[in-house]
């Protein structure tokens, strides 16, 4: 059973910074009566014949978004800038046994499964602490990207729930010996990914469950011909009949029957392989990211020190000219001056030290020094160089 997230305290002063809502209906538009019975409900919102989208910075939803589930939509996308998130998706019950879903959810408290009249509803809720202050981002094309996994469930698809399964991983809820109930992810598909970053999950362990997958004799266009032409010839009429009349679930249907058909075996690994193998992936991860900032930090010293030759080169042609600037810059009097003939003796320090001409150099910041005494801040900055 879903645990209901509360606001910690520390939050409840800023809860209504930014919320988003999102809704959408998939199988079936939402008439003129559902949508004039959301308007009464929200004054603000965007409203179609298929989605309901609102964002709230002072105040909030005022209705229940199980409610809006059961009665009218079939997806939900939901965040807020304390770090809650929500995703959820109704389908026909009659393509998900609940049973199958017990070794995903055996360990989870932050997803509930229910009926209602004949859908099954996921609703998957969670909390990162921190969200706030991360903030810099809104829900909108949220929903849409993730919407492809409702797809996925009605095929019989269920690596969604092998992503909720490597949360409790992730949590420390899983003992090392307990095996992954599906043989991986791979591949893993954009919605996938989307939905593990979208939850926070270990990147490093959603790719360690990644390395591994089923073959899905499902997506394969030679079984799907193979399991048309098994159907009978009256059953066949009765399929292509619901496809003319707008039955958008014939081909999840066909996909789920052939993998039940042939069913995904369970995986291998323990949740301690998977923890390992993360790691593993997280430690060749750094090092890649620590040879790559050497490398940029080299390649950033190497033109600097390019930079540099130039700049002195440059220097040594210009000749007594250069002294002439810095006295310049001094007189000035004004910070962007001096910054000016400091930078300037600085390099000809470093040109002096080439040459071996410290002496001269030395004399001539000398005489500087005496006649501009008096500018203290000036001074402050030539001690600094010397």
């Amino acid at each position: 059973m879903l645990s209901v997230y509360r606001v910690p305290e520390e939050w409840a002063s800023r809860m209504s910074e930014y919320q988003y809502y999102e809704f959408q209906a998939i199988d079936r538009p939402l008439d003129q009566a559902a949508q004039e019975a959301l308007r009464s409900i929200s004054s603000r919102a965007r409203i179609t014949a298929t989605s309901f989208i609102n964002h709230y910075e002072w105040g909030d939803l005022k209705g229940d978004p199980r409610k809006f589930m059961e009665r009218w939509f079939d997806l939900h996308l939901y965040l807020a800038n304390w770090g809650t998130r929500r995703l959820m998706i109704k389908v026909p019950k009659r393509f998900v046994n609940q049973a199958e879903l017990k070794p995903f959810l055996r360990e989870i408290d932050w997803a509930e499964v229910w009926i209602s009249d004949d859908n099954l509803i996921v609703d998957i809720q969670r909390h990162e602490e921190g969200g706030y202050d991360e903030w810099d981002e809104d829900g909108s094309g949220r929903l849409a990207a993730l919407a492809p996994l409702r797809t996925d469930i009605l095929s019989g698809d269920f690596r969604l729930f092998y992503l909720l399964w490597l949360t409790a991983v992730q949590d420390e809820l899983i003992s090392d010996d307990d095996v992954e109930p599906l043989p991986g992810i791979a591949p893993l598909t954009g919605p996938l990914d989307g939905f593990a970053e979208f939850f926070c999950i270990d990147s490093d362990l959603v790719q360690a469950a990644a390395e591994s997958g089923a073959d899905d004799p499902g997506i394969s266009e030679g079984n799907l011909r193979k399991a048309l032409a098994a159907i009978p010839e009256r059953e066949k009429i009765e399929l292509l009949l619901r496809i003319v009349d707008g039955d958008s679930y014939v081909g999840a249907e066909l996909r789920s029957r052939l993998r039940k058909k042939s069913p995904v075996p369970r995986g291998h690994r323990t949740a301690g392989t998977l923890r390992m193998r993360a790691q593993e992936i997280r430690n060749a991860r750094e090092r890649a990211d620590a040879e790559r900032r050497e490398k940029e930090a080299r390649h950033r010293a190497a033109e600097a020190e390019k930079a540099r030759r130039e700049r002195l080169k440059a220097l040594k042609q210009r000749g007594d000219g250069v002294w002439r600037e810095i006295e310049q810059g001094i007189e000035r009097r004004n910070p962007a001056g001096y910054d000016l003939a400091i930078g300037l003796l600085s390099d000809l320090r470093a040109l002096a030290v080439e040459e071996g001409s410290q002496g001269d150099f030395n004399g001539r910041v000398g005489a500087i020094r005496a006649r501009h005494e008096k500018k203290g801040r000036f001074i402050e900055r030539l001690d600094k160089l010397e």
